[in-house]
C-alpha cells in the first residue's frame, strides 16, 4: 500500500479531496463511501470549499455509508444517516436520494445486511472508500479479530465502544444501541480505492500494525495490504511508530505527479 505522511489533519483532507474531485472529474457519478467520526470531517470541509468554488461537482455522484446503528430511528440525530446528511450531504449540496445505507430499524436485520451488500453491488461498486482507524486497529465496526472476509453483518458494540459513545446520547449510555449494522472487511476491499485517514499519536500503534505488521484479524485494518489501491494518509503523530517512515516520504515526494494517490 502506499502511505502518505502530511504534516497535519487539514493536509490529509485537502489531499483526500483533492482525489475525490479528481475522481469526480473522470467520473461524475462516482460511488463515495464515507465513514462518520471527527477524522474525516478535514476531507469533507475541504471538498464542500472545493464544490463552492466550482473545483469540485457532486452534482450526479452517490454517497454510500459504511455503519449505522440497529434501532435507532433514521431521523434520530445520532443516528449515522443523520450526522452523514448533517456533515456531508448537506455541505456539498446532495440530497437524500444521492444517499444509500444500511436499514438499521428493519425488522429482518440479517436480511437487511444482505441488501445493502446488493445495493453496493448493483449501483456499480464503491469507487473511494474513505476509513478511519481505531486505536486497535478497527475499521468501520470491524473490531479484532473480524473476519477478514466478512462481509455487511450485525455486530455487537463493546461496552467500552457503548460509554466512549455515550457522549453523543446526553451521556446516558442506556440511550446507546448495542448493535450496528457494519459493512464488512470483504465487503470494503470490494471497493476500487481504498483511502485511510489516520491523525494522532493515539493512533500511531494501530498504523504501524495495518502498514508494517502481518496480515492478521487481529489487527482488521491489516487486510488493507491485500488490495490492489490501498492508500493510508497519516500525519507526522500518527507516523510516528513507521520504520519505513523515511522510506515514505522518499517514494512519495519522488513519485510521477501524473499518478495522484
Amino acid at each position: 500500500m502506499e502511505v502518505v505522511i502530511v504534516p497535519d489533519a487539514k493536509a490529509g483532507g485537502e489531499l483526500i479531496a483533492e482525489a475525490m474531485a479528481k475522481l469526480l472529474r473522470r467520473k461524475p457519478g462516482a460511488l463515495l463511501g464515507v465513514a462518520t467520526g471527527s477524522t474525516p470531517l478535514p476531507v469533507y470541509e475541504a471538498l464542500a470549499a472545493k464544490v463552492r468554488s466550482g473545483a469540485a461537482d457532486v452534482g450526479r455522484a452517490r454517497i454510500a455509508q459504511l455503519d449505522e446503528y440497529v434501532g435507532l430511528p433514521a431521523e434520530h440525530p445520532e443516528s449515522y444517516r443523520s450526522v452523514l446528511r448533517r456533515e456531508v450531504l448537506e455541505p456539498l449540496g446532495m440530497g437524500m436520494d444521492q444517499f444509500t445505507g444500511p436499514d438499521g430499524t428493519a425488522e429482518d436485520v440479517q436480511g437487511a445486511c444482505e441488501a445493502y451488500d446488493k445495493a453496493l453491488s448493483d449501483a456499480g461498486g464503491v469507487d473511494l472508500q474513505l476509513l478511519g482507524i481505531g486505536t486497535d486497529g478497527h475499521i468501520g465496526f470491524n473490531e479484532p479479530c473480524s473476519s477478514l472476509a466478512s462481509r455487511t453483518r450485525i455486530k455487537t458494540l463493546t461496552e467500552q465502544t457503548r460509554i466512549d459513545n455515550a457522549r453523543f446520547f446526553d451521556g446516558d449510555i442506556d440511550q446507546v444501541p448495542h448493535h450496528v449494522i457494519t459493512q464488512g472487511i470483504g465487503t470494503i476491499l470490494e471497493a476500487r480505492h481504498l483511502v485511510l485517514l489516520a491523525t494522532g499519536e493515539g493512533k500511531a500503534d494501530a498504523v504501524a500494525a495495518t502498514v508494517e505488521g502481518p496480515i492478521a484479524a487481529v489487527c482488521p485494518a491489516s487486510a488493507l495490504q491485500l488490495h490492489p489501491h490501498a492508500t493510508v494518509v497519516v500525519d507526522e503523530a500518527a507516523a510516528s511508530k513507521l520504520k519505513l517512515a523515511d522510506y515514505f516520504r522518499h517514494t512519495y515526494l519522488n513519485k510521477p505527479e501524473w499518478q495522484g494517490i
